[in-house]
């Protein structure tokens, strides 16, 4: 016959079996699917590169120590060739990773896959074999956060103190000490049970190195936030922006080299943020009224390169855009003046498109509905992540030089034709989704009347489109 000490074990066990099995199965049930490496944190990087004659985008793929798998997008005209990619660490000693990307003469996405071993910044570079584009992107820790270390806490405790409860009934001669590891086992399986529904209910942590420079050593911390100011939009002194014109790597072409130092020390602007699927955004204005939209490669901290036909002698308008970590956008201007020795090469700035924006009546601090009708069918491309670009420039006095002139006009603007917002915890849609338009409609709202030179731009079949427009902005009637 079995002693009633037996028969009270097996009871305990009982219980504390159904409770473990109830207390489980409730976590199981009540909480949706959780990511096997903890948080999500970030998603796919998109940087656009004007890589000599050849129009980019690099997609880094979603990374964490591991395969990283990198895709580079050619467009419309992009000539067939072999890329060397490499990823290196900035941060510390780690393996660099090397491959290429044999370019075809199609149009579209073509991937390479590298190894990262750690999280951290880390740096890609992209060559021809003779200019190399320097890229910045952070890999993600595998991020555990405090509701997942409850669960597992949790639940390693509640099996420990299972084994302690059955120790303490066998050896103790009274029945009540038992109930000690008992309780607590209870409330272990409680709070594993408990961080196992908040894991899978409770927003997700914002992705470390977001608010703060990836070399500060946050890319572990979950929250980030909490070792910051309330203040987080840190005040970051105006970049000064140096212009000057060269020759190319392959001497068929003019070199525009950007340099970005910091106007309170001098020292290079390394800290920008990619914004708009891009590091810097540059636009350029001819003397004639040509105009580029590129994205110079960075080649070193605060220098950046780009290959323009410059084939008119004369003044050329320039604005680069960027976003500085913590400091918000900046639009950089200068004046570009090209005389006939520098003039190389005929880098196109592409093709205009053949038809004509739609203007609501334009006035002066009123909105303006501009609408470029670039025809076809719903098979506009994302450009940039956004569905349409316009860039506005002026107003402009009459009979002057257009580059000149748009060097010095009061009004420099970017403004974006939106994508649909994409479904919650999905990645928005990159250039290979062509399912939008073909009418983009942009809202504007020109400060100053006067002439101002008017530049849509879209993107279909990996071209991208440019509706070049004059309009002229009445003041508004006072009254």
């Amino acid at each position: 016959m079995q002693s009633p000490l037996i028969v009270r074990l097996r009871g305990v066990c009982l219980v504390v079996g159904v409770l473990c099995a109830s207390l489980s199965g409730l976590a199981v049930l009540t909480a949706p699917a959780a990511h096997a490496d903890g948080a999500v944190s970030g998603g796919d990087l998109t940087v656009a590169q004007s890589l000599g004659a050849r129009e980019l985008s690099v997609i880094v793929r979603r990374s964490e120590p591991g395969p990283l798998r990198v895709d580079v997008v050619t467009h419309t005209g992009t000539a067939p060739g072999t890329l060397t990619l490499s990823a290196a660490p900035v941060d510390r000693g780690g393996e660099t990773s090397s491959g290429t990307v044999a370019l075809g003469a199609q149009p579209g996405p073509y991937s390479a896959t590298l190894h990262v071993d750690h999280a951290g910044p880390w740096e890609l570079t992209v060559s021809d074999g003779q200019r190399t584009a320097r890229i910045p992107f952070l890999v993600a820790a595998r991020i555990v956060t405090p509701w997942e270390r409850a669960a597992y806490g949790g639940f390693f405790a509640a099996g420990v103190l299972l084994l302690v409860a059955l120790a303490t009934a066998l050896i103790s001669k009274r029945g009540w000490p038992t109930l000690i590891p008992v309780g607590a086992l209870l409330v272990a399986l409680t709070v594993g049970a408990t961080g196992a529904v908040l894991s899978g209910r409770a927003p997700q942590p914002r992705a470390a190195g977001s608010l703060l420079d990836p070399t500060s050593g946050n890319i572990g911390n979950p929250y980030p936030e909490r070792d910051l100011p309330l203040t987080t939009n840190y005040s970051r002194p105006p970049v000064n922006l140096t212009v000057r014109a060269g020759r190319a790597a392959d001497a068929a072409g003019t070199e525009v080299q950007l340099s970005l130092s910091d106007s309170a020390t001098g020292r290079p602007v390394d800290d920008l943020l990619v914004t708009d699927d891009a590091l810097l955004h540059l636009m350029v204005v001819g003397p004639g009224g040509r105009f580029w939209h590129r994205h110079p490669i960075r080649v070193a901290p605060g220098e950046f390169r780009v290959e323009l036909g410059l084939g008119e002698p004369g003044d050329y308008a320039v604005a680069a855009e960027i976003a500085r970590r913590g400091g918000g956008v900046q639009l950089l201007r200068a004046a570009l003046p090209v005389g006939g020795e520098s003039l190389a090469g005929s880098t196109d700035p592409g093709p205009l498109g053949s038809t004509t924006l739609t203007v609501t009546d334009a006035v002066a601090g009123e909105p303006t509905t501009l609408t470029a009708p670039f025809g076809g069918a719903a098979d506009l491309q994302p450009w940039l992540g956004m569905l349409g670009h316009l860039i506005a420039v002026g107003p402009l006095p009459e009979g002057t030089a257009t580059g000149a002139a748009a060097a010095t006009a009061p009004v420099w603007a970017h403004a974006h034709a939106m994508l649909p917002l994409p479904a919650l915890g999905t990645q928005p849609p990159d250039e290979t989704v062509a399912a939008y338009g073909p009418n983009v409609a942009f809202t504007f709202t020109f400060p100053l009347p006067g002439r101002y030179l008017v530049w849509a731009q879209a993107e279909r079949g990996y071209s991208v489109m440019t509706v070049p427009a004059t309009i002229d902005v009445r003041a508004r009637a006072q009254g």
